[in-house]
This record gives C-alpha cells, sequence and structure tokens, in this order.
C-alpha cells in the first residue's frame, strides 16, 4: 500500500508539471508532441525549482527591429541562469518514472548509438549488460535517474564528449582563413574555428523543431543584441546574435534537451552564449548543415 501510495504520488507530480508547462503567448495553439518514441518520454525526476521543462522555447521567430543599442543598455549584462538549470535529467518512459526502478529492461530510441559508442554488442535490444554499462556511465556524468535508459540526454552527452578535442573530424565545416561559427544540427553541437583551429566549443545546442527548422547554408551575423527580448513571448534571449531572419544564437534559461526543438533560433545555455558573444563580431560567417532528429 505504501508503495501505490508513493507511486500514485509520484505520478502525479509529473502531470502537475506537465500541466503548467508554457505554451508561448497567451492563446497558443497546443504544442504538438514529438514524432516517434520521444513523445512518449517524460522527465525521469521531478524538476528543481530552477529548472523549466517546457515543450517549447521563447524565441524570436520573426526578423527583430534592428537599432543601434545604446551605452548604456549595453553596459547591462543579461543575469547568469540559476544553479542546477542544465542538470542532464534523462527522458524516460512513465512507467519507469513511476516505479523508480533502478535498472531499466527497456529499449531507448538511442540504444544501438549508445552501444556502439560504449564498445557493446550493437543489436538494439537491451540487455541487463547493457544496462549495467550505460548506468555506470549515467552514473559517472551525473545523468538522472541513472537507470540505464538509452535515452535523448545520454546519447546528447556521449556526442559531446566524442567531440571536445576534434569536433570537425568529419570535415563537414568549411575550412576559411577568417572565423566561421559552425553548427551541426545532426549532432546538435556549434562551434567555430578559425583555419583549422576551433577558438570556441564545441558545446551543445538546440536548434529548430519540425516546421520551423534552423536554415541550412551559409549566414552571415547581422545584428547583435545582448539584452534581446522576444517580441512574441517577452521572455529574455540573452546574448542574441542573429544571423538569418529572425534565427540567432542565444541563450535559455531552461533545459536543451526537450523533445521539442527552438522556432529556429540556435539555443545555448546562458554561459556559452556569453562567452559566444566574446568571440564573434557582426559580419562574421555562419555555416549550417544537416538535421536535428526528428524534424
Amino acid at each position: 500500500m505504501t508503495r501505490r501510495r508513493t507511486a500514485g504520488r509520484v505520478l502525479a507530480l509529473l502531470l502537475a508539471a506537465v500541466a503548467v508547462l508554457p505554451v508561448g503567448a497567451a492563446g497558443a495553439a497546443p504544442v504538438p508532441p514529438a514524432p516517434g518514441a520521444l513523445a512518449e518520454l517524460v522527465p525521469g525526476v521531478a524538476p528543481a525549482a530552477v529548472q523549466s521543462w517546457a515543450l517549447d522555447t521563447p524565441d524570436q521567430a520573426l526578423p527583430p527591429a534592428v537599432y543601434t543599442p545604446s551605452a548604456e543598455e549595453e553596459a547591462v549584462e543579461p543575469r547568469s541562469a540559476a544553479a542546477g538549470t542544465y542538470a542532464l535529467v534523462e527522458y524516460v518512459p512513465l512507467g519507469e518514472a513511476v516505479a523508480q526502478v533502478s535498472c531499466t529492461g527497456k529499449t531507448g530510441p538511442y540504444q544501438r548509438q549508445v552501444e556502439r559508442w560504449l564498445g557493446l554488442r550493437v543489436d538494439g535490444v537491451q540487455s541487463a549488460a547493457d544496462c549495467r554499462a550505460v548506468r555506470a556511465f549515467q552514473v559517472r556524468q551525473g545523468i538522472k535517474p541513472a537507470i540505464g535508459f538509452a535515452g535523448p540526454v545520454t546519447w546528447s552527452r556521449m556526442r559531446y564528449l566524442s567531440a571536445r578535442t576534434n569536433p570537425d573530424a568529419a570535415g563537414r565545416c568549411p575550412v576559411r582563413g577568417h572565423p566561421v561559427a559552425c553548427v551541426d544540427l545532426d549532432r546538435q553541437l556549434m562551434w567555430v574555428q578559425k583555419g583549422r583551429t576551433v577558438v570556441f566549443g564545441a558545446v551543445p545546442i538546440r536548434s529548430g523543431r519540425a516546421g520551423y527548422r534552423t536554415r541550412a547554408g551559409w549566414h552571415r551575423i547581422y545584428w547583435r543584441h545582448k539584452n534581446h527580448w522576444s517580441t512574441l513571448y517577452n521572455t529574455p534571449m540573452p546574448y542574441s546574435q542573429f544571423f538569418s531572419g529572425g534565427q540567432a544564437f542565444h541563450g535559455v534559461y531552461g533545459s536543451l534537451h526537450t523533445p521539442v526543438g527552438s522556432m529556429g533560433c540556435v539555443n545555448l545555455t546562458v554561459g556559452d552564449a556569453r562567452r559566444l558573444w566574446g568571440v564573434l563580431r557582426k559580419g562574421d560567417r555562419v555555416f549550417v548543415w544537416g538535421r536535428r532528429p526528428g524534424t
């Protein structure tokens, strides 16, 4: 009976968290679920007060009204994100979150990729050995809940770790004598390189969702606005650097790992957006390629 009451409380907490998720502007249509298996996953632990589990994201979407910010405005630094905002919380099946399993038998949406990365037998089916190996990785990386589920956060972390030393090993980003901001939609990573030297990143990103995909190809930073606010959602877009219409690099005060992507912008943690602000300048080139999973 006690276990049943506890499970019920956990389920109620998760459902309550989902019920209060913002959907953007007042009166906006509900956000459709992410396609495929990811649509059936929920955050594996209840969110802390500083964490945002919104399935939507406040972006500009439309081209901004460009102007020259005053010196007083530019002197104001956007606030940092609260500690714990970007905690790595895996998305897992609802039943596994409610039952609070210690090692799941469920096959994750990135099972094969995770098996290959860990050097396991690649068959795309969860086994007890798979669960132990994935769980050990999650414990080392601080991913919660560490139940061995091969979900989007675990796979994103693996891609990031693989890219840290040489993000352009595949040679997808053009090599130029000037800085190029490289945006890899396939791996949801970005970095800046000058020639063959990486001068920023790689760092995790969140790019555009289906119907609002981040535009591929060559672009140029045409406006930088440190304290930009979304005119659609009246929410902050700190350290915005616009490169294609309403699409910009900017920080967000919430998880980058939501199943639904942005409205086209390239979202970063506020800390990464702040560092990128110090690297890029107006006129710098941006090269985007690939496709966000699920779009």
